[in-house]
């Protein structure tokens, strides 16, 4: 048993650049010991936090490394979160060594293996759960478009707009321009309702500047948040959303850059192999407030 408590939240930053301030990557609250919470205690815990997701440990085999987790933002359950499960694995870790994992999550199975860099941070990478894609219909790139002020003439004809799977839904959205993607100023009730009317869990809208380097942006409005800083879950559905447009040609790895231009800026680095449909996404995480690390 952990000496944390159900009511003791740590409060970890996924996916933060090597070398970053404190205010680099994304914020997640954790609970290590959940056993007694029921989903209303969790979403007010979740909500009193106040990030986009609080990651809730609710069985746990510390000998088996086996872990039963639940993901809440202030406003709704989530079945799967990459950020705050890269953060619960590294704040584990910490406590148990680094090593293999196992995360039992509503999305299913995610293995996370944790390692230690020379410094002492600790870097996870989840291993995400079959990540598919589909083209999106116009009756769902429309709506998004309009609550978002975008046009079908803002996108990249290459990078068609898709619905992806990760763990979670994301409709893909990619930009022509970095311009484009740094000027986001949405109708966030309009956007949600759209989300909530096909099931979206974020945007994924992304740049492309390289072949193996894209800059993205995540609306989170259904969760109460405007903007996620660093979406792994979002990053495990684009590595299949890349796969099944036939550009992963042979194992590759990609970063991906978030939060940069809300003052966060994030890293994801995600591996895709085009024999495998599951994607990994690795992140350093560490507590906030230890500025050395």
């Amino acid at each position: 048993m952990s000496p944390e408590t159900s009511t003791d939240v740590l409060r970890y930053s996924a996916f933060t650049p090597e070398g970053s301030a404190d205010d680099g990557g994304n914020p997640a609250g954790i609970v290590l010991d959940a056993a007694g919470l029921d989903p209303s205690r969790m979403l007010a815990l979740a909500a009193e936090v106040g990030y986009s997701e609080t990651a809730f440990v609710m069985a746990r085999d510390d000998a088996e490394r086996r872990f039963r987790v639940r993901y809440f933002s202030p406003l709704v359950e989530v079945p799967f979160c990459g950020h705050a499960t890269v953060a619960t694995a590294v704040a584990l870790a910490e406590r148990n060594g680094p090593g293999e994992l196992v995360f039992d999550t509503p999305a299913g199975e995610i293995p996370v293996s944790t390692a230690a860099d020379p410094d002492g941070t600790v870097r996870a990478t989840l291993t995400s759960v079959p990540a598919r894609s589909r083209p999106a219909t116009p009756d769902e790139t429309a709506p998004a478009l309009a609550a978002l002020r975008w046009t079908e003439g803002d996108l990249d004809p290459e990078l068609p707009p898709h619905v992806a799977f990760g763990g979670a839904e994301h409709l893909v959205l990619a930009v022509a321009s970095r311009a484009r993607l740094a000027d986001l100023a949405y109708d966030f009730d309009g956007l949600a309702d759209v989300m909530r009317q096909h099931g979206w869990t974020t945007l994924q809208l992304v740049w492309r500047e390289a072949d193996d380097l894209f800059h993205a942006r995540d609306p989170f409005p259904v969760g109460g948040v405007v903007e996620d800083p660093a979406t792994g879950a979002a990053a495990a559905a684009f590595g299949g959303y890349l796969r099944t447009l036939g550009l992963v040609r042979e194992p590759m790895t990609l970063t991906l850059r978030q939060g940069e231009d809300m003052g966060r800026p994030s890293e994801l680095l995600v591996d895709i192999d085009p024999t495998d449909p599951r994607v990994r996404v690795t992140g350093r995480a560490r507590p906030i407030g230890d500025p050395h690390r």
